[in-house]
C-alpha cells in the first residue's frame, strides 16, 4: 500500500510548515537558521538579510503545504485502492461526471404526476441544475389521507419527483416508493413509505419546505424539488352546464366537459425559491402531466405565472401523449394550449413539443377501452396560435403509453443547445431560437403531416374523431 512512506512525507510537510511559520513570525528563528548555516557551510560573515529570511520562511511553509496535500491524497488513494480495487478510476469518473452535470443548463420544470417524474428521469442525465416546481392540490389516495389526518401538504407528487431525481442506491428509492398493502393490520394500508417519511419530517420540523429539503438529502437528489406554494389549496372545476366540483380527485367525475379550473383560496402566495428558480432558468418546461390537475394548478398561483411570463428563458409546453378520460376527452394538442391560454393568458409558451410516434395497436386498444386516445399533434393549428412546434417520436416502448424519458430529454436538451448557440450577451435571441426550432421540426417531416399519420392509424383502429 506504500502508506508509511506517504505518512512520513506528510510529517516532513508538517515540519516544513512549522519551520516556515516560526521563521516568519519569530525573529529568534533567524539565529537558529544562522547557526544551522554555519554548521553546514562554515561561519557566516554577518547576519542574514531580512529579505532572505522572509523568502526562506515562505518557501518552507508553501513547500510544506504542497507536500502535505500530495501526501494526504496519495494515502487516501492507496487505502481506497486496497479496499476497493478499481474504485480510484470510478471515483475519478464520478467526479468528472458531476462537474459536467454542474455545468449543465438551468432547467425549471412545472407540473406534477407521472409525466413530470418521467421527464425528470431523463433530464437529470444531462444536468444537475434542474428544479421541479410541483403542484400541492392532490387530495386522493395516500396523499389525501395524510392531508386530512396530519394537516400537511400532499407529499405524493413531490415524493415521485424526489425519487426520479435521486442519485442514491436503488434500494433507497424502492423504499421511498414502497406502498403498504391494503388491509394492513397496522392501519398503514395504501400509504407509501415516502409519503409517511415526508409527512413525519414535516411534523418534526414544523415546515413542509424543510421536510422536502431533508428528504432530498436522504435521497441524494440531483437538483431541487419545490412546491409551487405552501398554502393549503383546493382545486375546483366548473363544468359545462354550471356544475362545480371540488377536489382534484373529483374532476374526472364532473360528468360534462370542464369549462375552467380554479384554486381556493384564489390567489395563493408562490414559494419565493420557486420564483427565483424561474427567474434564473435557461429553459422553462410546462408538463408533461395532466392538464387540469398537474399543469394548470401551478399556473393558477399568480406568482408562478408572472415569473414565467417575465422570464427571458425559452418556454416549452410538453403536450401529453394520451387524452385523459373525464378531463381532456377529444382534446388535440391545440386544445391543450388553448386551455392554458384561456386560464392564464398568452406569453408563457414559445414552443410546443408534440409526440408523433404511434401507439402500438394492442396498447391503443387497451387504452381505448378505458376511454383514452392518442393526442392529435395538429401542428398547423398550434402555429396559428402563435407558437413554434417541434414534432418528435417520443413514445416509450414500455407497456404504458407515455413519453420515453431518454427521447424526451434528448429533444429538450437539443432546444437548450440551440438556445445557448443563439445567446447574445446575457439574454437569448429568442426569435432565432424559435426559427431553429421550427426548422428542426421541418427537417423531421417525411412528406405527410404528423396529424395525418396519426389520424390514419386511428382510422385503422376504429377510433372516434377528435376536436372540441
Amino acid at each position: 500500500m506504500r502508506v508509511k512512506r506517504w505518512l512520513l512525507s506528510f510529517a516532513v510537510g508538517v515540519a516544513l510548515v512549522v519551520l516556515g511559520s516560526v521563521t516568519l513570525l519569530d525573529g529568534r528563528a533567524i539565529d537558529v537558521l544562522q547557526r544551522w548555516f554555519a554548521w553546514l557551510a562554515g561561519p557566516h560573515p554577518g547576519p542574514f538579510p531580512q529579505g532572505l529570511v522572509t523568502v526562506a520562511g515562505t518557501a518552507a511553509a508553501v513547500s510544506g503545504v504542497l507536500i502535505m496535500v500530495l501526501s494526504a491524497g496519495a494515502v487516501i488513494r492507496s487505502i481506497v485502492a486496497a479496499l476497493v480495487p478499481g474504485a480510484e478510476t470510478r471515483i475519478a469518473e464520478l467526479v468528472q461526471r458531476e462537474r459536467q452535470l454542474g455545468r449543465g443548463p438551468r432547467i425549471v420544470v412545472v407540473g406534477g404526476g407521472t409525466g413530470l417524474s418521467t421527464l425528470l428521469r431523463g433530464v437529470k442525465e444531462f444536468t444537475s441544475n434542474v428544479t421541479a416546481i410541483v403542484t400541492v392540490a392532490d387530495d386522493g389516495g395516500s396523499s389525501g389521507r395524510l392531508r386530512k389526518e396530519m394537516r400537511v401538504l400532499p407529499p405524493g407528487d413531490i415524493r415521485n419527483c424526489l425519487v426520479a431525481l435521486a442519485d442514491s442506491e436503488p434500494l433507497m428509492a424502492r423504499l421511498f416508493q414502497y406502498r403498504f398493502p391494503e388491509g394492513d393490520p397496522t392501519g398503514l394500508g395504501g400509504h407509501t413509505f415516502g409519503n409517511l417519511f415526508i409527512a413525519t419530517m414535516s411534523a418534526i420540523t414544523g415546515d413542509f419546505e424543510q421536510a422536502v429539503k431533508e428528504s432530498s438529502r436522504v435521497l441524494a437528489v440531483r437538483g431541487r424539488v419545490l412546491p409551487s406554494t405552501l398554502e393549503d389549496v383546493i382545486l375546483a372545476a366548473e363544468c359545462e352546464g354550471g356544475a362545480v366540483v371540488e377536489g382534484e380527485s373529483a374532476l374526472a367525475t364532473c360528468g360534462a366537459p370542464i369549462k375552467r379550473v380554479f384554486l381556493r383560496p384564489r390567489d395563493p402566495v408562490a414559494l419565493p425559491e420557486a420564483v427565483e428558480a424561474i427567474a434564473g432558468a435557461e429553459l422553462i418546461l410546462l408538463g408533461p402531466g395532466s392538464l387540469f390537475t398537474s399543469v394548470l394548478p401551478n399556473l393558477l398561483v399568480p406568482g408562478i405565472t408572472e415569473a414565467v411570463r417575465r422570464s427571458r428563458a425559452l418556454k416549452v409546453y410538453v403536450c401529453n401523449v394520451m387524452t385523459e378520460p373525464g378531463e381532456t376527452d377529444g382534446f388535440a394538442a391545440s386544445d391543450h394550449l388553448k386551455a392554458i391560454f384561456e386560464h392564464v393568458g398568452r406569453g408563457i409558451v414559445d414552443v410546443v413539443l408534440v409526440n408523433t410516434g404511434l401507439v402500438p395497436a394492442k396498447l391503443a386498444e387497451r387504452y381505448r377501452q378505458e376511454g383514452a386516445y392518442p393526442v392529435i399533434p395538429d401542428s398547423d393549428t398550434l402555429r396559428a396560435l402563435g407558437v413554434s412546434v417541434v414534432e418528435e417520436d417520443l413514445m416509450s416502448a414500455s407497456d404504458y403509453a407515455r413519453h420515453d424519458p431518454e427521447r424526451l430529454a434528448g429533444a429538450i436538451v437539443s432546444l437548450v443547445v440551440e438556445a445557448r448557440a443563439s445567446a447574445r450577451g446575457s439574454h437569448y435571441n429568442r426569435g432565432r431560437v424559435l426559427d431553429l426550432a421550427s426548422a428542426r421540426a421541418g427537417r423531421r417531416r417525411d412528406g405527410a403531416t404528423a396529424a395525418g399519420r396519426v389520424a390514419s392509424r386511428r382510422k385503422a383502429q376504429d377510433q372516434p374523431p377528435y376536436g372540441n
